[in-house]
């Protein structure tokens, strides 16, 4: 509910601005330790970013909550907005975006990690889970260049606006297409943020859509096997229903004004 998000935010708020917060049962502050804001700080973008990829990994619709928060919290503090990036490129390269080349001497392991994938025991994890958790970031990636905390003093711009999000798509149309990655990757973000983009953006925005259509597609079909359509047909579909219909959708789980009174 609204009022619970209100909550979490006021005792994230609190616990950076050096007030006194409750947590497991004992009283807390920033102001204990030296270092104790740093901490906080690094510790709080990274469990940002971990909530990406297991939260909204499973669940989709949870990206638009989170987000409003984070984004609310770095308008009001940016070093939690630079170390939210910096842990976001290195847990998942293609938010940058950026693929990683193997250099040599680089062993297997570590440009499996380099990669975005989760090494144990030199056993790579599956590669339908490794994407779920990269959509789950992107997902949580896209919610965040849309959304500003409701209750903010609104004089600035956003921290890091729709305008990173044109960009990144920009980018991301400048690299070679990964089999499986990319597919996946610009349907989640459509998905979550093309309504806003389309919005902002317009005419500029459905040429962006004709090209990755007419010229990117085929580029990203050219490089897949047989075994990887699952991904490339869901955003074939979702390409030529919106641009059917002139229209992306806004996106399921997206917050309404409503929400806010509950």
């Amino acid at each position: 509910a609204g009022s619970q998000l209100r909550e979490i935010f006021d005792k994230i708020n609190n616990l950076l601005s050096g007030k006194p917060v409750q947590s497991g049962g004992r009283t807390v502050s920033v102001t204990q330790h030296p270092q104790g804001l740093d901490f906080v700080y690094y510790k709080l973008a990274e469990k940002f970013v971990n909530q990406g990829g297991e939260e909204v990994a499973s669940h989709h619709d949870a990206a638009f909550p989170i987000a409003v928060v984070a984004s609310g919290i770095w308008e009001i503090h940016p070093r939690v907005g630079d170390l939210f990036l910096a842990h976001l490129h290195k847990k998942c390269p293609y938010s940058v975006p950026f693929y990683p080349a193997l250099k040599e001497g680089t062993s297997m392991e570590d440009y499996q990690r380099m990669l975005g994938y989760q090494v144990k025991d030199s056993k790579m994890e599956e590669q339908d889970h490794f994407l779920k958790r990269m959509s789950g970031m992107i997902r949580l990636y896209a919610a965040i260049i849309q959304l500003r905390w409701p209750y903010g003093n609104k004089q600035g711009t956003h921290p890091h606006g729709l305008n990173y999000g044109w960009r990144w798509l920009a980018q991301m149309l400048n690299m070679e297409p990964l089999a499986d990655v990319t597919a996946t990757l610009l349907f989640d973000f459509l998905e979550v943020c093309g309504n806003a983009l389309m919005k902002q953006y317009q005419v500029q925005f459905w040429k962006m859509m004709l090209l990755i259509r007419e010229d990117y597609f085929p580029r990203i079909e050219a490089v897949t096997s047989s075994g990887q359509m699952g991904s490339l047909m869901r955003f074939k579909q979702f390409l030529e229903e919106c641009l059917q219909q002139k229209e992306i959708p806004l996106p399921k789980g997206a917050l309404q004004s409503s929400f806010w009174r509950s």
